[in-house]
């Protein structure tokens, strides 16, 4: 589990994150959603070590990760960044092998190559694997990214907005196989992301936020709803039932 306690962030004198407790348990996928600022990125990026909070503790499975050093947090959770791009030319085995690094420090073994070999597969990237990044179309090139955070084989798997710049087509393949992950090899997915029926359709739990604090939590049944997402977005957000699946409907 996922353990946020009182963590608050400032820039200046605007307020980010104010004193947020939250726990992530361990198992399924969980959304983060919310409006712009409301602070979801800064949450995630503060959980994944990236930035520092100016107050409060976020623990691992019990492990402070302030204490923690930085090669044994990298195999307790990974992280995949919004902005994602890399100024070094790299081939997709390359990227996925970088993955690997906590564990193999540059030195890859047997065991290493076939993790590699097994995260290109899952993500449906076999026959790209010589392939420059650059020479990929977007939502090969995020699956990439993704192989290499699950290359990197930790429990945890944070991604900020990872359907960003994708077509529906491509971001319907990427939370496929997102949830896939997380109930096939028994991940703990937990990404933010803005489309709120990606959300429903492939969440086991949503964490909505608004003006850096938690304002709901809960199973997507709880929380697609027009009184929840009106506290959430500041507008009247329809929501209709298809198949048994919660739509909201804001346009």
């Amino acid at each position: 589990m996922i353990t946020i306690h009182e963590v608050s962030k400032k820039y200046g004198d605007s307020t980010v994150l104010d004193g947020v407790d939250l726990d992530l348990h361990a198992g399924g996928l969980t959304s983060i959603i919310g409006a712009n600022g409301a602070g979801k990125s800064t949450l995630l990026s503060i959980v994944s070590r990236l930035i520092e909070a100016d107050a409060g503790t976020v623990s691992v499975d019990g492990l402070d990760l302030r204490k923690a050093k930085g090669d044994v947090a990298a195999t307790k959770l990974s992280v995949l960044r919004q902005d994602n791009n890399t100024a070094v030319r790299l081939t997709v085995r390359e990227l996925v092998e970088f993955g690997r690094f906590p564990h193999s420090k540059g030195r890859l073994s047997a065991i290493d190559r076939n993790v590699v070999d097994e995260a290109i597969d899952y993500t449906g990237l076999h026959g790209f694997e010589g392939r420059y990044l650059d020479q990929l179309s977007g939502g090969q090139r995020q699956r990439a990214f993704v192989a290499m955070v699950l290359a990197q084989d930790t429990d945890y798997v944070l991604l900020d907005e990872p359907l960003n710049n994708l077509d529906m087509k491509h971001s319907q393949h990427m939370m496929q196989l997102l949830r896939r992950m997380a109930h096939e090899m028994g991940k703990t997915v937990i990404l933010v992301i803005h489309d709120i029926n990606f959300a429903s359709f492939h969440s086991d739990r949503i964490v909505a936020m608004k003006d850096g604090a938690v304002i709901a939590d809960g199973t997507v049944d709880a929380i697609v709803r027009p009184d929840v997402l009106r506290k959430v977005y500041d507008m009247d957000i329809a929501v209709h039932e298809v198949d048994g699946r919660k739509v909201a409907i804001y346009f």
